[in-house]
């Protein structure tokens, strides 16, 4: 077995016990390899290895990557980075969900971008901290994003997103996100996606309701040297 392999197959036994433990499936669970920094050929050898959910942070890596590997039609784009308006045309032409909506103008951008029937899925990405810099819109205000993006008709709410603040414990954090998940529910019940946990902490968010798990380093390796 490869290290790559044995990283996944340790990874997903890990998460089968977590699932497991909060009386879950683990087959109702989705594995997102976070191949951040790493070159094309890694997603081809995860390919390899029955790996077909794959996140990217940065538009540029996810197109490059999604363009150079064509062959592999079978594997779904995940973008779940901070995304910039201008960039919305080439994510949506290279995933097909996006999990960091935080705005309505990024919700618009995205949703003007279609140039085909194909819906494209997407999150509301919550901010779960008192920092208003970083991503992610208020807990208050994603029902109505969330409305906002029921009325964008190439566009399919999903449900929500978030990454657990770093001075509060990942339990309680995800705990709010739940909540506010089922408020996002009231709205469009079809929503049932909470795309949270990594590396650190998807015991925490899959106890928590967590349906699709963002694990990057701990399946790849140390990102290459970028310098």
């Amino acid at each position: 077995m490869s290290d790559l392999a044995a990283r996944l197959s340790a990874i997903d036994l890990r998460i089968a016990d977590a699932a497991r433990a909060a009386g879950r499936d683990p087959e109702d669970l989705t594995r997102i390899v976070v191949t951040k920094f790493h070159p094309a050929a890694l997603v081809t050898e995860l390919h390899a290895l029955g790996v077909r959910d794959v996140g990217e942070n940065r538009q540029q890596e996810l197109s490059a990557k999604r363009d150079e590997l064509t062959s592999l039609d079978d594997v779904r784009w995940h973008f779940i980075g901070q995304a910039q308006t201008n960039k919305a045309a080439a994510i949506r032409r290279s995933a097909e969900a996006v999990h960091s909506v935080d705005r309505e103008r990024l919700a618009d951008a995205l949703h003007r971008a279609a140039d085909s029937d194909d819906l494209l899925d997407v999150l509301v990405q919550v901010n779960l901290t008192d920092d208003q810099g970083r991503g992610g819109v208020a807990p208050g205000d994603a029902r109505r994003l969330a409305e906002h993006i029921l009325e964008l008709t190439s566009l399919r709410l999903r449900g929500v997103m978030a990454v657990a603040p770093l001075d509060e414990e990942p339990a309680s954090a995800f705990e709010r996100l739940r909540a506010i998940a089922d408020d996002v529910r009231t709205v469009d019940p079809a929503a049932d996606w909470i795309s949270a946990g990594m590396t650190g902490d998807f015991a925490e968010a899959i106890a928590a309701g967590a349906t699709h798990l963002r694990i990057g380093s701990a399946i790849t390796g140390p990102r290459p040297d970028r310098g």
